[in-house]
């Protein structure tokens, strides 16, 4: 084993020669090693930090992904507000647009950049002396959800700029986060293979990748990043945009390639016109160019709107558009029991898309475009990807059929449907087979049940080979039968046999989680679980009784109160404690922490985080995801995450697992 100094300093070259490898593949597309030396490049940073842990620092590539998941995502106020753009679609608008920029800036023909309009995720990412700090979602554009967990594990982004030694202080880069097509496709595709729903677009994807809890999923996707904008840098250090993203570029961070200065409306025109050709060529989205006042300084002085800067514009492409016929409406149920009705069209080619079927989101909306089964619609592809009905198309003449309505039973389970102003819901749950499958794999769920081997492919067969009708019948399985599933033995379908049932005896708390009611998490689950002490008394308990109960919502005790209402539900919940299964009533310690918040992070050795949580709430504290100056106290393992640096910021007080274990005896 090397001494601590040699390592330390290989350590080092390792970090920057990774950095510098992921940045020539997936920034500038120009890799000088194969793919299995990098691995082994790769492979002796890790050995070396795992003898040397202290040299482990959050900037190594090794870290990435190498974070705790979270229970859910925090809020993050952005440096300065994240705007939108100003949109138009004709040239007219450019025209205006520019204009008012001459009188503005008292020139003839103000220089404006023009940039591919990227369609992604939009976000902020945070460097704190040349070192990546945190990452969110545009969010409301005063605040956004923290995805720092999420956004460190695309490998475009560095975790450190280059010459960060020489940085100081605070740089916000604003981009878009996105997918390229062909990761997209290949992403939809496995999710198709288990049974899942495939995203509508790369937008939605990389939307839904950067939202998860654990990050070890989001480093299975191939992500991209492309940044546009900063604060932090000022205008002596890069007058105009161009320099900026230059500047930006020379500190390691993916930017625009694709742009040009116009000094005209032509130029300008030239560029859209070529950007609209080439969009179906690119690996990544666009839907528009986007114009910028060049000069960084003009453009402080013009300021903004309430939600857009005055000194760039959006100039969106025309939607691709065709015309066909609505065959029928059906409506289709969603795990969570929304019933959304989908219209089957003839096939039409949109764009070189063949569309068969688009959303027509909610009975609202049908009724607002008069919608009928037989019409002449025109399809447009709503981000180019999303089919959407965007109007009926007349047709003098030709009588129409009666006006669609929403059916008054869910078409999977017969149960009767209900209406949340525009939305129509199955209420029936956990007993619909339309709901089935992600209600299987939420009730087997770390958090609920915690039945280890039942996943979304395992309930997706179940399912499909008429095995389970609702999940009482996971209970009824044999061990034969979970053996005829792909991908079982003799010896793993024991295990999950047992699995299921040693997980019989579960606190109540758990049991609620499990059973998938609306609006019902963690925390409201422990809170009825506190209040009512039995599945029996909760049962029971009317909507406002149930309302009632510190921290519970009108929207959740009317979700709660329903749920046990429905007759469906209740024979489900009947069949559950006949094959065993028993809710135990929460375990109360005392009340030593009742009122007291905290926050885990790291790795502890004597509890996992769920036994750590337990114990706090035992005692009647509570424990959440993000430091907030609500925060009483954060409790930190080994390696922990940027929560401990939030705790200082804050004056929280830290416990490490020894002050814990003391404050829990």
């Amino acid at each position: 084993m090397p001494d601590r100094e040699d390592a330390r300093r290989r350590i080092e070259e390792l970090r920057e020669a990774i950095d510098r490898h992921d940045r020539l593949y997936y920034v500038e597309n120009a890799p000088e090693i194969s793919d299995a030396e990098y691995d082994r490049l790769f492979a002796e940073l890790e050995e070396l930090e795992e003898e040397h842990p202290d040299l482990v620092t959050d900037a190594s590539p090794t870290r990435r992904v190498g974070v705790d998941p979270v229970s859910e995502l925090g809020e993050v106020r952005h440096v300065t507000p994240m705007l939108s753009l100003q949109a138009v679609r004709g040239k007219d608008g450019i025209a205006a647009f520019l204009d008012r920029l001459a009188d503005e800036t008292d020139q003839k023909a103000p220089e404006v950049v023009a940039e591919p309009k990227f369609d992604g995720l939009s976000v902020e990412v945070v460097y704190e002396d040349g070192r990546f700090a945190r990452g969110s979602t545009r969010g409301d554009g005063e605040t956004g959800e923290d995805i720092s967990h999420t956004m460190r594990t695309i490998r475009a982004l560095p975790l450190r700029l280059a010459r960060s030694d020489e940085l100081e202080g605070q740089l916000a880069v604003r981009g878009e986060a996105n997918l390229p097509k062909s990761s997209f496709q290949a992403l939809n595709k496995a999710r198709v293979e288990r049974g899942e729903d495939p995203f509508a677009n790369p937008r939605n994807a990389a939307a839904g990748v950067l939202r998860r809890q654990d990050p070890a999923e989001a480093g299975r996707t191939r992500l991209a990043v492309t940044f546009y904008d900063a604060t932090g840098i000022d205008t002596d250090a890069a007058p105009t945009q161009w320099d900026l993203l230059d500047r930006l570029r020379d500190m390691g961070l993916p930017v625009i390639g694709e742009r040009k200065r116009c000094a005209s409306l032509d130029d300008a025109a030239s560029f859209h016109e070529a950007q609209e050709a080439a969009r179906d060529a690119l690996d990544f989205e666009i839907d528009g160019i986007v114009l910028k006042l060049d000069a960084r300084a003009d453009r402080e002085a013009l300021g903004v709107r309430s939600r857009s800067p005055r000194w760039a514009i959006a100039w969106k492409f025309p939607p691709h558009t065709e015309e066909t016929r609505i065959a029928d409406i059906v409506v289709g149920v969603g795990r969570t029991g929304a019933m959304t009705p989908v219209a089957l069209l003839d096939p039409v080619d949109v764009g070189g898309v063949t569309v068969a079927r688009a959303t027509l989101h909610n009975i609202e909306e049908v009724h607002r475009k008069d919608l009928r089964v037989g019409d002449t619609v025109r399809i447009e592809r709503a981000g180019d990807v999303i089919p959407e009905v965007a109007e009926r198309v007349p047709q003098p003449g030709v009588e129409r059929s009666d006006p669609f309505e929403m059916p008054d039973q869910c078409p999977s389970c017969g149960a009767k449907a209900e209406r949340r102003g525009p939305l129509t819901y199955c209420p029936a749950g956990i007993a619909c087979p339309a709901q089935l499958k992600g209600r299987l794999v939420h009730y087997a769920s770390r958090e609920a049940m915690d039945i280890e081997g039942l996943g979304e492919r395992t309930a997706r067969q179940l399912v499909e080979r008429g095995l389970v009708a609702d999940i009482a019948d996971l209970y009824d399985l044999s061990a034969a039968d979970l053996a005829k599933l792909d991908g079982f033995a003799e010896k793993s379908a024991e295990t999950l046999h047992d699995a299921i049932h040693d997980r019989r005896d579960v606190p109540l708390d758990r049991f609620l989680v499990a059973l998938g009611i609306r609006h019902v998490g963690r925390d409201a689950a422990w809170r009825l679980a506190q209040a009512f002490g039995t599945l029996d008394a909760l049962r029971a308990a009317s909507g406002a009784e149930i309302e009632d109960i510190d921290g519970i919502g009108a929207e959740t005790a009317e979700s709660v109160a329903a749920f046990f209402a429905e007759e469906k539900n209740g024979e489900v919940i009947d069949r559950l404690l006949d094959a065993g299964v028993s809710p135990e009533p929460p375990e109360r310690t005392g009340d030593a922490l009742e009122g007291r918040t905290f926050v885990l992070t790291g790795a502890l050795e004597n509890w996992t985080r769920e036994e750590a949580t337990e114990e706090i709430e035992r005692r009647g504290g509570r424990v959440t995801s993000s430091v907030s100056g609500r925060t009483d106290y954060v409790v930190a393992g080994s390696d922990p995450g940027s929560k401990l640096d939030d705790a200082r910021e804050e004056g929280v007080e830290v416990l490490d697992e020894d002050a814990f274990a003391r404050m829990l005896n």
